[in-house]
């Protein structure tokens, strides 16, 4: 996943240098809160007052407004109420009762939360353990488009190896967060909070980017529970022990993801993927989703052979280098299974990119004898994975570095070729066929609205495992790290 940065501009961090008070007094005082009746009356009246919402945040009933404004009144005594408990909040608490009170007084048409969006700067206090109460009008991915009052509480996830880690692999927009609890529009697939969800006025330059790390480790440890019982997958000890142990779990997506995010920016890029909106067949996102994920894998494989190789010299590694020895090798298994398992399956069929990065992921590997389905069990020949799922990384990479030189309909072929050269396209394609003149010829509209919306259907691993799957991977939706610790 990725944090959208189409206005986006580096933010150095200020609070933690100059507020280290405020800070340990914020990691303190929020403990507790979710139980709080401040909390829970903020709650029940967020969820209520969504009942009373049209699509784009407002409240067009006359008819409603006398109970809106009870429930605004509710909202903002109880943010009043638990300022206190986040002084590294004051300034975004404080403003956000003051866009509530607006949006009030104007008759409750769309939501403005503009200023207290811009007073919120969480990427600021990257300290690990420290808590956010985060009320907005948004919208969720992967979730609800309804811009509707959500509101949540939240937790920094950043030990002190990842804060080492950014020193090299430098991301300071990117906010790693465990949810605690959250109203409606968080009991859904969505495991991000991005400022551009939230309704207001203009756009101003977005300042971070967050991913709640703890909901996609517990997504990952029951999916992957599951299916490797199914396929009988022997799992190695590293990646059993994901299984077994949640934070571990969070820390090591932490790792994957910060290498990841910056990753969109990063590169011989053809264009910026998703820092100009373009309307793109969906298996070029596959690609560009596809090719972060396999860079966090390729850095990862770098750090560790760095370390075990000053290991082996004899040197002592300090503490963090051990996390970070142990968690560079937990990102390769997580990243391999987290696409195959859940990836793949997952979403609907169509367009869906990032079920198709992981069947291009499992073919490749298949394809080229690492990956094994033999007499209904699953295995990998590890000794030989690595070099495998790299490989697949850097043919992205050649086809990047190549297309800068290409017109952008020659990229899109380009990609297209590199896909079905490992997957099989819909027997009905237009594409596979070749496209006719006339579109070759034409608008760019024309090449992306002749994909299918299933390009690239399940093979019949992926169905039969789909099928055995369902129910698992159903019951991920809304899921919280304590839900599988």
């Amino acid at each position: 996943m990725s944090i959208d940065l189409t206005h986006a501009t580096p933010r150095a961090a200020q609070s933690i240098i100059g507020e280290p008070e405020v800070v340990e007094d914020g990691r303190d005082l929020a403990l507790g809160v979710e139980e709080t009746a401040a909390w829970l009356s903020l709650k029940d009246a967020a969820t209520a007052l969504q009942a009373l919402q049209a699509q784009d945040g407002s409240v067009p009933a006359p008819g409603d407004h006398d109970r809106a404004r009870a429930h605004v009144a509710t909202i903002t005594a109880a943010i009043e109420e638990l300022r206190a408990r986040f002084p590294h909040d004051d300034r975004y608490l404080t403003a956000s009762i003051r866009d509530f009170e607006r949006w009030a007084e104007g008759e409750f048409g769309v939501p403005d939360f503009l200023d207290s969006l811009v007073a919120f700067q969480p990427q600021e206090h990257r300290v690990d353990g420290i808590r956010h109460l985060v009320v907005f009008p948004m919208y969720t991915q992967n979730g609800s488009r309804d811009r509707h009052i959500e509101a949540l509480l939240v937790e920094v996830i950043w030990p002190e190896f990842i804060a080492e880690l950014e020193t090299e692999f430098t991301n300071r927009l990117f906010v790693s967060l465990r949810l605690i609890d959250f109203t409606a529009g968080y009991d859904t697939n969505s495991a991000v909070l991005f400022p551009e969800t939230v309704a207001m006025r203009e756009i101003p330059p977005f300042t971070w980017g967050a991913i709640f790390q703890d909901r996609e480790a517990a997504r990952y440890r029951r999916v992957v529970r599951a299916a490797s019982a199914i396929t009988k997958l022997d799992l190695p000890d590293g990646a059993a022990r994901l299984l077994d142990d949640q934070e571990l779990a969070e820390r090591t997506f932490v790792t994957w993801d910060l290498i990841h995010d910056r990753t969109h920016m990063r590169g011989d890029l053809p264009f910026d993927p998703f820092m100009i909106k373009q309307r793109m067949p969906f298996f070029l996102y596959s690609l560009e989703e596809l090719r972060c994920d396999l860079t966090a894998f390729r850095e990862c494989v770098k750090i560790e052979q760095r370390l075990r190789a000053r290991q082996h010299d004899g040197e002592e590694l300090s503490t963090t280098e051990h996390d970070l020895l142990e968690h560079a090798g937990l990102v390769q298994y997580a990243v391999i299974f987290d696409r195959i398992f859940r990836f793949a399956i997952t979403g609907t069929r169509v367009r869906n990119y990032d079920g198709l990065g992981g069947q291009l992921l499992f073919a490749w590997l298949h394809q080229r004898d690492v990956l094994h389905w033999t007499d209904t069990q699953l295995a990998f020949d590890w000794p030989d994975v690595t070099a495998a799922v790299v490989a697949l990384g850097d043919a992205i990479d050649d086809l990047y570095w190549r297309s800068i030189d290409r017109p952008k309909a020659a990229h899109w072929l380009a990609a297209y070729e590199l896909v079905r050269s490992v997957l099989t396209p819909h027997p009905a394609s237009a594409w596979a066929r070749g496209l006719p003149d006339e579109i070759l010829a034409g608008p760019l509209k024309g090449y992306t609205d002749a994909v299918m919306d299933d390009e690239f259907p399940l093979s019949m691993f992926f169905e039969a495992l789909e099928k055995k799957m369902r129910d698992v991977i159903a019951s991920t939706s809304g899921i919280r790290g304590s839900d599988d610790a």
